[in-house]
């Protein structure tokens, strides 16, 4: 009686062991990631580097802007730096981002603002969002003393990483990504897209 209850403890006991350890082992894998090899949850910082135009509306100008003099416009060619920070939340994230633009070909001088983010999170390292914040502009075309001008602002973009455009084995994790983005100044006072490249970390 005894050998046969050392053999069925015997027998048991692998089997406890297994079941311990396929019941552990999801939990283990399940820090799991996302399609593009990044954390499902966490902190994404992120900087980049954009370029564009900006056309502001001349007959219904925002934020005090005054009618361009001599029938000339505010409009003009930016540069624009952007560093920020997204929280993923599984397929979804939220952020946010600030910017400083420098105007070159036109009328605008400088724009700096901050917005917050948020969007789903698609394919591999792909993400289409929306944004709104504050921006401030000003204006060459004013003068060297001018103010600045401030407003509400507003835009939709999406950011595809190198995989998902048959570029993977080129960057790996890294993060980079293309950015294409529309922005607004005001009540949809001005149209400015931009696109540019985004590093994520």
């Amino acid at each position: 009686m005894r050998i046969l209850l050392a053999a069925a403890v015997a027998a048991v006991l692998p089997v406890a062991a297994y079941a311990q350890d396929t019941e552990t082992s999801p939990t283990e894998t399940s820090v799991a990631t996302s399609p593009d090899g990044s954390r499902p949850f966490g902190i994404e910082p992120y900087f980049g580097v954009m370029g564009g135009y900006e056309q502001f509306d001349d007959t219904n100008p925002a934020a005090g802007i005054p009618h361009a003099p001599g029938g000339k416009d505010f409009d003009g060619g930016i540069v624009q730096g952007v560093a920020g920070v997204n929280v993923p939340l599984g397929p979804l994230f939220v952020g946010v981002e600030g910017n400083a633009t420098k105007g070159f070909k036109g009328a605008i001088d400088w724009e700096y603002g901050v917005a917050g983010r948020a969007g789903v999170r698609l394919g591999d390292s792909g993400m289409i969002y929306g944004k709104a914040g504050y921006q401030w502009v000003n204006f060459d075309a004013l003068g060297n003393d001018s103010r600045d001008f401030h407003a509400v602002t507003a835009g939709l973009g999406v950011e595809v990483g190198p995989k998902s455009i048959g570029l993977g084995g080129i960057t790996g994790n890294s993060g980079i990504r293309l950015r294409l983005e529309v922005n607004s100044f005001g009540n949809f006072n001005s149209f400015q897209p931009v696109a540019g490249v985004i590093a994520h970390f």
